[in-house]
C-alpha cells in the first residue's frame, strides 16, 4: 500500500466524526415542524379561521424556529387518523388536532409515534405525549346573553347547535342564563344540525328559528350562515368563533371569539426548550383565550357598561355563569349553591331553565 493511499484513507476516516458533528448541528438548527389538522375549510371566519390565525401568530412569534403545515376540511373519523399519521410520518414533531371528534384518532396515532407531541382541542383524553386544550367559551357566551336579553323584543332567541356534547351545552346554557339574568321572560329555542360545518343546514335552522319568533339568533357551528340569515331578515345575531360583522354588519350584536396564538406559541416553545408537558389547559376571559368582541354600536351604553362590569366580576372570580342555583328546564336542581366545578361542566347533559324542548339523547 502506497504512503499516498494510506494518507488519503486516514484523512477520509478522520473526516467521518467531523461530518457526523456537522450533521448533528444541522439537525439542531433545523426548525421545529408543526402540523395542524382542521375540521372545516379555513374560509374567512369561524372556528378553523381562528385556529389558523393562531397558527400564523405562532409563526410570527417564533420566526424561523418553526415550520408549519396544515390540512383543512378533514372529516372526523378514519380520514382524521390517516391525516394525523401522515403528518407524523412527514417529520412533524408537534401536531395540533383541532376538533372534538379527532380525540380517539389522536390517541391512537400518538401511541405509534411516542417521540411526537400532540395537542388535542376540546377533548378530555390525554397520554404521555398528548395534551388537551380548550377555551372557556361559556364565559363570553354569558356576556353575549346579557346583550341578547336586553336587545330582544320578542323575548325569544334561536340557537343553532352542532352536537349535544358538554362543550356546546356549556355555551348554550351560559347564554340562556345570561339572557335570563336581565330578562326573566327570555326563552331560547334550539335546532341541532348534527354537523360542525354545513352552511346549508345552518341556514335552514336559522330561518326556522326566526320563523318561531326569534329576533336574536346565534350558533355553535363553524360557518357564517346564521349571521347572514339574520342580516337578510333584519334580525340580530351573536357570532361565534370569530368576528363575522363582515357578513352581518347590521345584524351582529357581538362576537364570542377565541384566541389561540399565545397558547400555540407556548406549546411550540416548550417543545423547543425540552420542557413540554402533556397537561390540560382551559383558559377563559382572564387568560385571553375567550373574549366578547365587535359589539354593535346599536347596543346602548348602559348595556355595554353592565357587560363590562360582569366581565370584570368573572375575571376576578366573583361570578361564574354557573353559580347556584342551577336548575334544568325539567325542574331538577343540579347545583343548589356555590359555583359549578370543572367536573360538573364537563359532564353537562341538560338544558337549563329558559331553554324550550327536550335535549336529544345523542
Amino acid at each position: 500500500m502506497s504512503k499516498k493511499f494510506m494518507r488519503r484513507t486516514l484523512l477520509a476516516f478522520a473526516a467521518v466524526p467531523v461530518l457526523a458533528l456537522s450533521s448533528q448541528a444541522n439537525a439542531a438548527d433545523a426548525p421545529l415542524k408543526v402540523g395542524f389538522v382542521y375540521v372545516s375549510p379555513i374560509g374567512e371566519a369561524g372556528w378553523t379561521w381562528q385556529q389558523d390565525l393562531g397558527r400564523r401568530e405562532m409563526e410570527k412569534n417564533l420566526g424561523d424556529k418553526v415550520k408549519t403545515q396544515y390540512v383543512e376540511d378533514v372529516p372526523e373519523g378514519a380520514d382524521a387518523e390517516r391525516v394525523i399519521r401522515d403528518l407524523a410520518q412527514q417529520g412533524n414533531k408537534l401536531i395540533f388536532t383541532t376538533s372534538f371528534g379527532y380525540m380517539n384518532p389522536t390517541i391512537k396515532v400518538a401511541k405509534q409515534f411516542p417521540d411526537v407531541k400532540f395537542v388535542h382541542s376540546t377533548g378530555y383524553k390525554t397520554a404521555p405525549n398528548v395534551a388537551t386544550t380548550n377555551a372557556r367559551f361559556y364565559e363570553a357566551r354569558y356576556l353575549a346573553g346579557i346583550i341578547a336579553g336586553k336587545m330582544t323584543k320578542t323575548n325569544v332567541a334561536g340557537y343553532v347547535g352542532a352536537f349535544p356534547i358538554p362543550e356546546v351545552l356549556q355555551g348554550m346554557n351560559a347564554f340562556t342564563r345570561g339572557m335570563r339574568s336581565v330578562n326573566p321572560k327570555a326563552e331560547v329555542r334550539v335546532i341541532w344540525v348534527n354537523s360542525w360545518f354545513d352552511p346549508g343546514k345552518e341556514r335552514d335552522a336559522a330561518l326556522a328559528l326566526i320563523g318561531q319568533g326569534a329576533d336574536v339568533v346565534t350558533h355553535h357551528t363553524d360557518s357564517t350562515a346564521t349571521v347572514q340569515v339574520a342580516e337578510e331578515k333584519g334580525k340580530y345575531a351573536v357570532a361565534y368563533h370569530s368576528d363575522m360583522s363582515k357578513f352581518g354588519p347590521h345584524a351582529q350584536l357581538a362576537a364570542v371569539t377565541h384566541h389561540w396564538g399565545k397558547y400555540f406559541t407556548k406549546e411550540a416553545q416548550d417543545v423547543l426548550n425540552g420542557t413540554w408537558k402533556a397537561d390540560s389547559t382551559w383558559g377563559g376571559l382572564k387568560e385571553g383565550m375567550a373574549a366578547l368582541d365587535a359589539v354593535n354600536p346599536a347596543v346602548p351604553d348602559d348595556v355595554k357598561k353592565l357587560v363590562e362590569e360582569k366581565k370584570a366580576e368573572i375575571i376576578a372570580g366573583k361570578l361564574t355563569p354557573f353559580d347556584g342555583p342551577v336548575v334544568t328546564n325539567e325542574g331538577k336542581t343540579i347545583l343548589a349553591s356555590g359555583s359549578m366545578d370543572d367536573k360538573g361542566l364537563n359532564q353537562m347533559n341538560y338544558y337549563v331553565e329558559g331553554i324550550a324542548g327536550k335535549l336529544p339523547s345523542k
